[in-house]
């Protein structure tokens, strides 16, 4: 048969390149390379620390960023969503997307923000078992922060050529809506505050803009807020697609063994259902995610004991290329087998080296993640547009 290509978007975390607020707490130079090289193997079979193949890289480096985009593009990515950060009044980590990104005359592959607004701890490492992890930055943002957070993203992001469009929409994705209605005091109050963020794209030239609602039913950060009826606050909200970020977000973690859970391929059927009966129940489209894999151990202290309770986003996971070339053959037929004029399918994860999900080669297993997202979404022949909405292949 005939199906339209979806867009294929990897999410990227931008915490391996020198920021002045961690080198302010952690030391000159510090990025989470550093727990990445100092992660030791916590029990038999534990395959740690996994090591990019490319080595230590600067991602703020424009000629970095270029040849990451040129490897995701030759290997049929389409785009990265960047978790974007807004805290204190002020962009967090955005060195990766301003400085490298934008800065590397990329005309290959779009991208888009994924607003994580969850409270920042301080898992870098985590400490010890009898200290709480420090709360350093906090999601929450006050009517205020929300509109001059909108303004710098309509002027500095929107305006890129690159930029995602979905019917002429910047795509916008919201990782805690919970935490946002709380913070503003009501979803009346999100409502006006999303009304005026609309009214900016429109100001610029845009229809408004494309509200995604990122939706889980298991948390995997200490104050990750989910939402109890996300079809009621899509509707309110006008969001106009929801998505998920990664497997774990779809399965129970808390009742598996400690520290190695059951197999990926649970967890790829436990998300998978999710997913169906999401699809089933929400009033707008939702797009997979396909996850490479679940270990975030390196964010824990190595000379502490590996606990169960402390670590509240243990277990890990063993993964598998296996799964995850299944994982992207189901989320293509996912999307094909649901008649909407918008496809996506994003993937956990370019770059996250300290939570185990990773498309960037490692010295274990080379490019074979990448290679598997080419063989099951080939490269579009043509470079992408943030505009372009999908292209027909044979399935």
């Amino acid at each position: 048969m005939t199906a339209i290509r979806p867009k294929v978007l990897a999410y990227y975390f931008p915490n391996f390149h020198p920021d002045p607020v961690n080198e302010a707490r952690y030391g000159r130079g510090w990025t989470e390379w550093d727990l990445v090289a100092a992660a030791p193997a916590r029990y038999p079979g534990h395959h740690q620390p996994r090591m990019p193949l490319r080595g230590r890289e600067d991602e703020s480096d424009p000629h970095v960023m270029g040849e990451y985009i040129d490897l995701a593009a030759d290997h049929g990515i389409d785009g990265f969503i960047f978790d974007w950060y807004w805290y204190h009044g002020a962009p967090f980590l955005n060195g990766a997307l301003e400085k490298g990104f934008l800065a590397s005359g990329n005309d290959r592959l779009e991208f888009s923000l994924m607003w994580a607004n969850h409270d920042w701890f301080d898992a870098f490492p985590s400490p010890s078992p009898s200290q709480p992890d420090a709360l350093l930055h906090h999601g929450v943002v006050t009517r205020a922060q929300f509109d001059d957070m909108a303004a710098y993203v309509v002027e500095t992001y929107f305006s890129q050529p690159t930029y995602t469009l979905i019917e002429g929409r910047p795509r916008f994705s919201v990782y805690e809506v919970g935490t946002l209605i709380r913070a503003l005091g009501g979803i009346e109050e999100v409502q006006a505050a999303f009304a005026h963020f609309d009214a900016l794209a429109r100001a610029a030239g845009f229809p408004g803009i494309h509200l995604d609602i990122v939706v889980w039913s298991f948390a995997v950060l200490p104050s990750e807020a989910g939402i109890l009826d996300p079809a009621a606050i899509v509707r309110a909200l006008g969001a106009r697609s929801t998505s998920s970020y990664v497997w774990v977000h779809h399965f129970d973690h808390g009742t598996t063994a400690f520290p190695v859970s059951p197999e990926w391929s649970s967890v790829a059927e436990a998300a998978f259902e999710e997913y169906r009966r999401y699809a089933d129940e929400l009033p707008v489209p939702f797009f997979p995610n396909v996850t490479c894999g679940w270990d975030p151990s390196p964010r824990c202290a190595p000379h502490v004991a590996f606990e169960s309770g402390h670590y509240p986003w243990i277990p890990t996971f063993l993964p598998s290329i296996e799964v995850f070339r299944r994982g992207l053959l189901a989320a293509r037929d996912f999307v094909a087998s649901r008649a909407t004029p918008y496809a996506e399918v994003t993937i956990n994860a370019w770059n996250e080296w300290t939570e185990g999900s990773y498309l960037l080669p490692d010295t274990e297993n080379g490019h074979a993640y990448l290679e598997a997202v080419r063989d099951v979404f080939p490269p579009r022949a043509l470079p992408v547009a943030g505009g372009i909405e999908g292209v027909s292949q044979g399935a």
